[in-house]
């Protein structure tokens, strides 16, 4: 596959590598060669879409008329259409879906839901919302996430057939909600359902009460047996590389779950240590734990009946 445009790949692999580090290396290890700038230009043109909306500086209006101009570009990209006075940036977008030329669905999959996941992030701004909200917004986040997965890493590879495919994100995405809570609720994001808040009389500050103790538990529970069944439907997935990925994705957010729990799950407002020496070599050891892990040959094939 050729490049449209190596300007753009290049702006994408170094907004990426600002970002995460982690990210940027898993794409530049892990996902298939010619596939390589266009990841980075997956991750950095959404990483640069998410960063506009969540800057300090603008009006709600204006974020949203941004994206409206996002959505706008990605539609006129599926058109075909030859498009003038773009930022670098909206170039990524442009090159990203022009060098695509396969009739894979999860690249198509990840723009449509990632610009969905967008479009909720800039409207639920300072206002609770409803569970089945949150239950919509990570199933989206979810579903780009693994299918952006397939479509860069082990691209002709067939997918699972499995009833857990995208168990591991959302529980990822759950564990992303907690460890985030209390910075998020700084600037008007607010991870906890409405509904749950008023039925225990709390607010969303009440971070060291009984009952949002409660709900941390009962997220964390949920977290920990998505990312079981998600592991088995990893365990079924042919590409070595894209098993590996996905573990050591779990990984990561697993480590937050164990902090979480031996804290008695009351959340603070930043993880550091996340980053540290230590918590690399946990999640390195749990991702090759993962890796090796013998399993039943029922249990690899009962979901392929």
């Amino acid at each position: 596959m050729d490049t449209v445009n190596p300007a753009s790949a290049v702006l994408a692999a170094k907004i990426t590598k600002a970002a995460s580090k982690q990210t940027y290396y898993t794409i530049r290890f892990f996902v298939d060669q010619d596939l390589v700038e266009d990841a980075y230009r997956a991750y950095g043109y959404f990483r640069w879409v998410d960063d506009t909306l969540d800057a300090p500086v603008g009006t709600k209006l204006g974020k949203i008329a941004f994206l409206k101009r996002q959505s706008e570009l990605l539609a006129a990209c599926y058109r075909g259409e030859l498009l003038t006075n773009l930022c670098p940036e909206e170039q990524i977008l442009v090159d990203l879906v022009a060098n695509s030329s396969s009739q894979h669905a999860g690249l198509k999959s990840y723009l449509d839901n990632m610009m969905a996941v967008m479009e909720f992030d800039v409207k639920r701004r300072n206002r609770l919302i409803s569970g089945a909200e949150i239950s919509d917004y990570t199933r989206l986040l979810a579903t780009a996430v693994t299918d952006a997965m397939h479509y860069f890493i082990g691209h002709d590879d067939p997918v699972p057939n499995h009833p857990a495919r995208y168990h591991a994100v959302v529980a990822a995405h759950i564990t992303h909600m907690l460890r985030d809570a209390c910075e998020d609720s700084e600037v008007g994001y607010f991870n906890v359902p409405r509904e749950y808040l008023a039925a225990h009389g709390i607010t969303i500050r009440d971070v060291e009460s009984e009952a949002y103790r409660k709900w941390v538990c009962r997220s964390v529970k949920e977290a920990r047996e998505l990312f079981e069944t998600g592991r088995e439907y990893l365990a079924e997935v042919s590409s070595l590389r894209c098993r590996l990925a996905g573990y050591a994705y779990a990984a990561r957010f697993e480590w937050m779950l164990r902090v979480i729990e031996q804290e008695n799950y009351c959340l603070r407002l930043a993880y550091p240590e996340r980053k540290r020496l230590w918590a690399s070599l946990w999640i390195s050891l749990s991702t090759l734990t993962s890796l090796l892990a013998v399993r039943p040959a029922e249990l690899r094939s009962s979901y392929n009946q």
